[in-house]
């Protein structure tokens, strides 16, 4: 058993889904297969029960859990002092990030956490489109930007996955739609949708997965903020479509309407995806500044 193993176990643990855990690792799905395996054989026992939609924890795997989190922890926690011993004591650190991080990576507490420790790190934050943000990585006017990746990958650029998460239908309680289960694309056609504004990767990938289809579909509210948008839906006046983590956030707020959900077939579920772009090579990006803030947010994932 080895950190690495952890690192794999973790990341499926927290997706329950071993293609959004090997995608968010940027591994692949028979290698990261294969290292929970090896795990289970070194352990002595099964640490998930697996479906064909969903994996969930052994009473062995949630143990486990609790522990590797630790143990990931402390790891990180002696990378940091190693870290600041090699330097550090002064620089810049300039992160972009899209709009509606929040419910993947505590930016402000990250930032604060990068803060406490290298106090000599002055720190720049710009919320921006996907787009943009990958030109300014690209330009070298911020050090890594927090988006949606590219379809394709651009290739002078490097790239470190944080999540794929399965989006869902948000809805009023009373709608037709409240409570369905592996609905297609088409099902959602004759919809009116409300959506964010095109620059934002959320709609992109909506877009382009109803596109793919080979399907049309009506916008008839178009804003530029996640609260109004999931609001238009509780209302009744449509539907929308957004990532798990945004939805359940929404559910527990008793503040708004009351929402309901539906859920794709995993044949049509678009997969919103969050990385790390940066300018680098192996994986890594190319200054200690921003490989250091990425070393503290990715053991463990820093998520809500």
């Amino acid at each position: 058993m080895d950190l690495k193993q952890l690192e794999h176990f973790v990341a499926v643990a927290e997706e329950r889904h071993f293609t959004r855990a090997s995608r968010r690792l940027n591994l692949v799905q028979s290698g990261l297969s294969a290292s929970i395996r090896s795990l289970e054989d070194d352990l002595g026992g099964p640490l998930f029960v697996r479906s064909t939609r969903r994996v969930a924890l052994t009473p062995a795997g949630e143990v486990l859990f609790a522990e590797a989190r630790r143990v990931l922890a402390a790891a990180q926690e002696a990378r940091n002092a190693v870290t600041q011993v090699h330097g550090l004591a002064r620089g810049r650190l300039s992160i972009g990030a899209i709009h509606g991080l929040a419910p993947f990576i505590d930016l402000p507490a990250s930032l604060g956490q990068f803060r406490a420790a290298f106090g000599g790190i002055d720190i720049e934050l710009t919320l921006d489109g996907s787009r943009a943000l990958i030109d300014e990585v690209r330009e070298g006017r911020i050090d890594l930007a927090f988006t949606q990746p590219t379809i394709p990958a651009p290739d002078d650029l490097g790239c470190q996955m944080f999540a794929c998460e399965g989006m869902v239908i948000v809805c009023a309680r009373q709608h037709r739609l409240a409570g369905q289960r592996e609905l297609t694309l088409g099902d959602l056609s004759t919809e009116i949708f409300a959506d964010l504004r095109p620059d934002w990767s959320v709609r992109r990938l909506v877009d382009r997965s109803f596109a793919a289809a080979g399907l049309q579909r009506r916008t008839g509210f178009e804003v530029n903020d996640m609260p109004m948008l999931l609001e238009l839906a509780a209302q009744g006046l449509a539907v929308a479509m957004v990532p798990e983590s945004v939805a359940a956030a929404r559910v527990r707020d008793t503040r708004g309407a009351p929402i309901a959900l539906a859920t794709l077939c995993e044949a049509d579920e678009p997969c919103w995806e969050l990385a790390a772009v940066f300018k680098g090579r192996d994986g890594e990006p190319a200054t200690p500044v921003a490989r250091a803030f990425l070393d503290m947010l990715k053991l463990p994932f820093i998520v809500q």
